[in-house]
């Protein structure tokens, strides 16, 4: 019998990281809001250090953006980066998905579909930040689809930007027409190709710019 594997208890900076993530991607600290140190220690019970070092995480995440001598705000997406995501998120979305389509005979394989019916269990509740982390998890699933682990890498790095993104849709997409978008995007890969993904990619990133 195998000797018992403990598990590790989450550390308080990452204890108040996820705290701080969920309140950035559900909305509660909006982009662009000040992170001001001596209110957040006050309201979460925690020094500075910890404070600090759960911020860094975030900034890792592409969430927070730290800033010497001005401290600490949620990040937020100029029509620059906008821009310049979607032109990054096409390049290696597309591409992983024809591998995906190639490499599984023309269809996608259940993960993908798995994490699709997420997606729409999940838009059918009120809160957007469990909405963000299914659709992500849609798009990382496509991704892997294709095996290829350096573009698998390339695309987590996103990870923070593409929840950013996805947050300043909010005003301007219902949840549940994300999840009708997204069983078209899924369905229409499998149907026609990659250009529906490249025509999805483009039309969400013109509702912004």
């Amino acid at each position: 019998m195998a000797a018992p594997r403990p598990l590790h208890r989450m550390s308080t900076v990452d204890a108040l990281a996820e705290a701080l993530r969920h309140d950035i991607l559900d909305g509660a600290l909006t982009p662009g809001a000040r992170l001001i140190e001596r209110e957040l220690c006050a309201t979460y019970g925690v020094a500075r250090h910890t404070l600090r070092a759960a911020l860094r995480a975030l900034s890792a995440e592409g969430l927070v953006t730290i800033e010497p001598h001005r401290g600490a705000h949620v990040a937020e997406l100029t029509k620059d980066d906008v821009r310049w995501l979607y032109e990054l998120r096409t390049a290696l979305e597309v591409e992983a998905a024809r591998l995906a389509l190639e490499r599984n005979g023309g269809r996608l394989p259940q993960s993908v579909h798995d994490a699709l019916r997420r997606l729409r269990e999940t838009c059918r509740g009120q809160a957007w930040g469990p909405i963000n982390d299914a659709h992500a998890h849609l798009h990382h699933a496509i991704v892997a689809a294709a095996r290829s682990p350096r573009i698998e890498a390339a695309h987590n790095a996103l990870t923070g930007e593409m929840r950013l993104f996805l947050l300043a849709l909010r005003p301007h997409i219902p949840a549940a027409q994300l999840a009708d978008d997204h069983a078209v995007l899924v369905h229409g890969l499998e149907a026609a190709g990659t250009d529906v993904l490249r025509e999805h990619l483009r039309e969400a990133a013109e509702r912004l710019t």
